[in-house]
């Protein structure tokens, strides 16, 4: 059985941090592009960063310099950094495996003061 875990949302407050987990069991990775999605309440969900099978990153506009994809293949897991956040990076984070229908649950973002 295939799991994505995502771990490590909570509240943070505007310009912290956080670093975000996706867990994955029942698959290798290694061999797939990851993304990391969002969807904010009453809004579509979003690409927020992806990475392919070799390493190479990609970002939306919104996250360009302040958000950080990484991957080890070692333990299965890709991460998120999460620096300078904003109220509007507030929303559920889901980690996803290209070419595979395979989804976590989410973890929730919260940027307030």
């Amino acid at each position: 059985q295939v799991q994505l875990v995502e771990s490590g949302g909570g509240l943070a407050q505007p310009g912290g941090s956080l670093r975000l987990s996706c867990a994955a069991s029942g698959i290798i990775i290694r061999l797939n592009g990851m993304g990391w999605f969002r969807q904010a309440p009453g809004k579509q969900c979003e690409l927020v960063a992806d990475i392919t099978s070799g390493g190479t990153p990609g970002y939306a506009d919104s996250v360009k310099g302040r958000f950080t994809i990484s991957r080890d293949n070692g333990k299965n897991t890709v991460y998120l950094q999460m620096n300078s956040l904003r109220p509007e990076d507030t929303a559920v984070y889901y980690c996803k495996i290209y070419g595979r229908p395979y989804w976590g649950e989410g973890t929730l973002v919260t940027v307030s003061s």
